[in-house]
């Protein structure tokens, strides 16, 4: 089914909606879910709590891309659900090394000013993203949003492990200095 008729069936609050998002979008979700929590049931009530989540925001949100709609939603809660789980204990999955690598390149900030600059960084993300070849940004992007793992990579992409390290280590030095010239560093 097409994304505009799924997102149309929400807006007519027809409960089909959520089974066509299942049937179209449950196996890219559940792999976000996953690649955050790395335990299948905490994976699944992420997913579910997606397509309620979904349910609750159509009306009034109309997503243009249904598939970046969803992925974000499942990434919000997954991340939420893994910082309840390991609010006293550290450890397991990719989400602590990848954010631990990528805590160097991004500030962070609570106040008003904090949420500006965030802005003001999500744009320069984005720029920078868009700037990079096709090749490096999916590599990058594969790793700090899906979470997928090096070895995971290496597989998707035919690189070897050191390859994906390597490739990653030169973006993020490419960030780092981009930011820098930004003024965040």
């Amino acid at each position: 089914m097409e994304d505009s008729k799924i997102v149309e069936l929400y807006w007519q609050r027809q409960e089909s909606a959520i089974s066509a998002t299942a049937v179209k979008y449950g196996a890219y979700c559940h792999t976000i879910a996953y690649n955050i929590l790395y335990n299948k049931e905490d994976a699944e009530e992420s997913v579910s709590d997606t397509y309620l989540a979904a349910w609750k925001n159509m009306p009034p949100h109309r997503p243009s891309i249904l598939s970046a709609f969803l992925g974000k939603l499942t990434r919000r809660i997954s991340l939420n659900r893994w910082r309840r789980s390991t609010r006293l204990k550290r450890g397991g999955g990719e989400m602590p090394l990848a954010l631990e690598e990528l805590s160097e390149c991004i500030p962070s900030g609570e106040s008003v000013e904090g949420y500006i600059e965030g802005k003001e960084l999500a744009r320069t993300l984005n720029t920078f993203l868009g700037s990079l070849p096709d090749t490096e940004r999916d590599v990058f992007i594969s790793r700090y949003w899906f979470l997928a793992s090096v070895k995971e990579i290496s597989e998707k992409f035919g690189f070897t492990e050191s390859k994906v390290k390597s490739m990653l280590l030169r973006t993020r030095e490419k960030l780092r200095k981009i930011l820098a010239q930004e003024g965040y560093l």
